[in-house]
């Protein structure tokens, strides 16, 4: 099962990894890609506005909880792969409202393992994260260590993983997990770390930053991760688990300095904040199965940072409506007192 897929349908395709992913593909394959995304908050279907039209590339509004859709989709582009990008992400979101992580992250999963099962696809690649294993505070997981999240957002990924694995096991399903460290890179919504600090730093506003700061993470370029997926779309066995790990690891702290330093703002923007609720300390992947098939993360952390920071400078009308609007509302209401009391 290493033939390369001819029609890649993209669940998620116009959020952060799904743009970059979408446009590694059309650019370096002669794949078709179909995107299927219901255009939250977070995926935005101008990201994709230079491949309308295009012959290889078909937009497609819709849930992936609508099991009809996505079964009529598949059987009409002749679909043979499918790659689950379609999520609700962010861990200060689940915390307060923890429901639309369930629908989609579980239930969604789901209705496309059943489509997938239906129509017997090539291989399902499901798109999950290294928070499944909760915090690790020494050493690195391993490729299928047990799982024990702390979030509502990372418990909802293990469900839907446990989904796929059963999937594979009862009905022989051709399906691989992926899970990966932190991505960071263009078009990522600024509720996120990186994004969120270098929009904070443009604007010279404080940059909240969770307890001490000593939360310890792997970082990698949203490139290599797309070379990554396309590799495990390729050639990924049922059944098998794939870390997308071997980035620069560094307390949040230790990142946003840098970050600061590349940008030239000083780093008394950075303000603590109080800890958010099971807050893991550090995350870290072995990664040997794509390392013994060639994968190596290209980007440098400095060089991706650089990369990330030079593209929000220059796309100020891609992020200035989402600062001004649904993001300057969360921002409110996550970070109201904090910002207060720092008299912003």
């Amino acid at each position: 099962m290493s033939e390369m897929p001819q029609t890649v349908l993209v669940t998620g395709g116009a959020g952060f990894i799904g743009t970059n992913f979408v446009e590694y593909v059309l650019r370096q394959t002669k794949a078709r890609v179909i995107v299927l995304d219901a255009l939250t908050y977070a995926g935005q279907r101008h990201n994709l506005a230079a491949w309308e039209g295009h012959e290889r590339y078909v937009f497609v509004h819709g849930r992936i909880e609508d099991a009809e859709l996505v079964y009529s989709l598949c059987q009409r582009y002749e679909v043979d792969t499918l790659l689950n990008l379609a999520a609700h992400t962010h861990v200060d979101r689940s915390i307060v409202h923890a429901e639309p992580f369930v629908e989609t992250n579980v239930r969604g999963t789901v209705v496309l393992l059943e489509v997938a099962r239906r129509l017997r696809l090539r291989r399902l690649v499901q798109m999950s994260t290294d928070e499944v294993y909760g915090e690790c505070l020494r050493g690195a997981c391993a490729e299928g260590a047990p799982l024990a999240p702390s979030s509502p957002y990372a418990a909802s990924k293990a469900a839907a993983d446990s989904f796929v694995q059963a999937y594979v096991r009862t009905y022989g399903l051709a399906a691989s997990i992926v899970r990966s460290c932190n991505v960071y890179g263009p078009y990522q919504f600024p509720e996120k770390l990186i994004p969120m600090s270098i929009l904070c730093a443009l604007h010279g506003e404080p940059i909240p930053l969770y307890g001490d700061g000593s939360q310890r993470r792997q970082w990698l370029y949203v490139e290599d991760v797309c070379r990554a997926l396309w590799l495990v779309c390729c050639v990924g066995e049922p059944g098998r688990i794939y870390h997308i790990g071997g980035g620069v690891e560094l307390s949040n702290r230790q990142l946003l300095e840098l970050l600061l330093q590349l940008l030239g703002r000083p780093t008394t923007l950075l303000h603590s904040v109080p800890d958010r609720p099971g807050h893991d300390r550090r995350y870290a992947l072995r990664w040997p199965t794509l390392r013994r098939l060639g994968w190596r993360p290209q980007v440098s952390l400095v060089d991706g940072l650089a990369q990330t920071v030079a593209w929000y400078q220059h796309n100020r009308t891609w992020w200035e409506p989402l600062w001004q609007g649904e993001y300057a509302q969360y921002r409110r209401q996550w970070y109201g007192e904090f910002l207060h009391s720092v008299g912003s």
